[in-house]
Formats: C-alpha cells, sequence, structure tokens
C-alpha cells in the first residue's frame, strides 16, 4: 500500500514548532534560529519530508518555471535542441516543461493550457508561431523565445535561427559547381517558417544561376519522408543530377533509396547535399555532404537571449543569428 506523503504539519507537530517555522526553514533568505532550524531539519530527516519546492516558488515571484514548446521530437535535429535546452535550464536552476507533439492544433491548445502556469519564459522551437501564442504570452507579460525561426514582427520576442537563404545558397553553389543543372528540392511541411525560409532562399540561388527546380517534393522532415521523395524523383520522369534536401534525416532517407532501389550511383550519377549536419550524417554509411547548423549554437543562443531578458524585461528584442558553413564529405 502506498505511503502517506508526510508534509510539513507532520515535521510541525513532531517538532513542537508551528507550520510556518517549517516553511521559513526551507525558504532562502528568512529568519529563523539556528536551534530551531537545526531542529526543524532533523526532524525532516527523520520523518523523510521533502519541501514542495514548486508550490514554494509560486509565492514569489521567481517561479523558475519555463516552458519548451517543439513539434515531434521523432525529428533528431529538434530533439538534440530540447535534450540540450533541458540540461542547460537545469543546471542553471529552472524546471523546464516541455510540450511537443505531431499535431499543430492540438499542441497550439496544450501550449495555452500550460500559459495558466505562472512562466518565466516560453521557448518556441518555431516550426510556426501561432498568433495566439504570441498575443497570449504579451498579454500575460511572459517572455517569448523562438527557436529555429525569425518573426516577420520584432515585437512578437526575440529568436535565434541559422541563416537559412544563406546556408541554401552555400549548398546550390557546389551543385552548381560540380556541373549539376537538374536540381531537385526535396523539402519538408509548406507551412513550417524554416522550411519557407530555405525553399526561398533554394529558388532564389538557383534563380542566380539562371536554372529552375526540375522536380519539388514536400514530406516530412523524416527519413521516411526521404526515402518516398526518391520514389517520387527516380521512379519516372526526368531524373535529377543534383538534390538538396531542407534537413539531413531526409537527406540520409533519399541517399539510402536511391543506391538501395534504383541502383544510383552517389555522387556519380546524383549529387545530394542536406542540411543541419546532425551525427548521422558523420556514419561512415553516408558521408553526407551537408551545411553546418549546430545545435550547440542554437542552445547557447536561446540561453544567452533568455539570460538577457530575465534580468531586463523591458530591453529592445533581439536575434541571434547562426552562420551556416558547408561541409564537405562523400555525396556532392
Amino acid at each position: 500500500m502506498k505511503g502517506k506523503r508526510v508534509t510539513a504539519q507532520d515535521v510541525a507537530d513532531r517538532a513542537g514548532v508551528s507550520r510556518h517555522a517549517v516553511s521559513r526553514c526551507f525558504r532562502e533568505g528568512t529568519y529563523l534560529s539556528e536551534a530551531k532550524r537545526a531542529k526543524i531539519v532533523a526532524v525532516a530527516n527523520e520523518l523523510g519530508y521533502r519541501p514542495n519546492a514548486l508550490a514554494a516558488s509560486l509565492k514569489g515571484q521567481n517561479t523558475k518555471l519555463i516552458g519548451i514548446v517543439s513539434g515531434n521530437l521523432s525529428n533528431f535535429y529538434d530533439a538534440q535542441i530540447v535534450s540540450g535546452l533541458v540540461e542547460r535550464l537545469s543546471s542553471n536552476g529552472k524546471w523546464p516543461v516541455v510540450l511537443s507533439g505531431g499535431d499543430d492544433d492540438l499542441l497550439q491548445s496544450h501550449v495555452l493550457d500550460v500559459l495558466a502556469y505562472p512562466l518565466e519564459a516560453m521557448i518556441l522551437r518555431a516550426g510556426s508561431l501561432d498568433s495566439a501564442l504570441s498575443e497570449q504570452c504579451g498579454r500575460l507579460g511572459i517572455p517569448l523565445i523562438l527557436s529555429g525561426a525569425r518573426p516577420d514582427d520584432r515585437s512578437v520576442g526575440d529568436s535565434v535561427c541559422c541563416e537559412n537563404s544563406l546556408g541554401v545558397g552555400l549548398a546550390v553553389k557546389c551543385l552548381h559547381d560540380r556541373g549539376r543543372r537538374r536540381i531537385a528540392y526535396v523539402g519538408g511541411p509548406k507551412h513550417l517558417v524554416s522550411e519557407k525560409e530555405r525553399f526561398g532562399g533554394f529558388l532564389g540561388a538557383l534563380g542566380a544561376h539562371g536554372l529552375s527546380p526540375v522536380r519539388v517534393v514536400h514530406s516530412d522532415f523524416s527519413f521516411p519522408g526521404g526515402e518516398g521523395a526518391a520514389e517520387e524523383l527516380f521512379g519516372a520522369g526526368v531524373r535529377p543530377d543534383g538534390i538538396f534536401c531542407s534537413n539531413d534525416a531526409l537527406a540520409l532517407g533519399v541517399l539510402s533509396a536511391v543506391r538501395a532501389r534504383f541502383g544510383v550511383a552517389v555522387p556519380d550519377d546524383v549529387s545530394i547535399i542536406g542540411f543541419d549536419d546532425i551525427p548521422m550524417a558523420q556514419w561512415p554509411d553516408f558521408q553526407l555532404t551537408t551545411i553546418a547548423n549546430p545545435i550547440s549554437s542554437t542552445v547557447e543562443g536561446v540561453m544567452e537571449l533568455l539570460t538577457e531578458r530575465l534580468a531586463n524585461p523591458e530591453a529592445p528584442s533581439r536575434h541571434v543569428a547562426i552562420k551556416p558553413e558547408i561541409i564537405l564529405r562523400n555525396t556532392h
């Protein structure tokens, strides 16, 4: 049978003090005689009492609660960013509250529910930014930090993301320099901010070379999504000789499928370039040429903005830009 949780009143009764004295004992910055404090701590240890830190924090101004909202964490890149943020926040004495999911409408609904709690800040791993979320954060005075996108409206909040158009431009230049002219695009869901930026950058970079995409395929940001895209690109019609994929999971799926199902030699017959430089891109079986968008830089940027915002809530919003670079391996 489950035991009863020891309460502050239990400690007070055993120690012969008031419940208020027990509360003060475990609250920073409150006065209590050393003798009484020692007695309360000894009884608390004897009974196995643990103060409710969350409840105590809710009575003050600094709750330590930081919301983190992300899409489906089956996406390796997003999962690693969220993991990094949780680790950094925890080590800084904050309590991360993580919400994730694949259904945007359901996720936004859960997020709005969580805003009922006194969060110190909200970190949005942005695929898309719902206006209701930003407006609600603004009304509640909860700072909003976007990771992975830069909002058009700078008043929305602080942001950190890779210079997507610049990164895609590096990939297109590499393909063009390799003599590739039948270049295809494989991307993620069209409504995502990062996807819009990368696809727009792709069209702009191709246009600068006097080219248009030979094929465009949109899927989800996943390995199976890349495999499905390869079926569309090589199953019929004009085959591309160069493919840019807007994340590495897609690129690895395309790479595996064209080798296994279509007998296409990479990079002799087709060049493939991804985006993000996730650890799997370096695996010997892949050695994917890609655009680096370091996870550590994103986590560091978010933490920098969060620290500044909590210290100075009235400061103008700020954007941290992550400069991409091309990582040349064996698929270009």
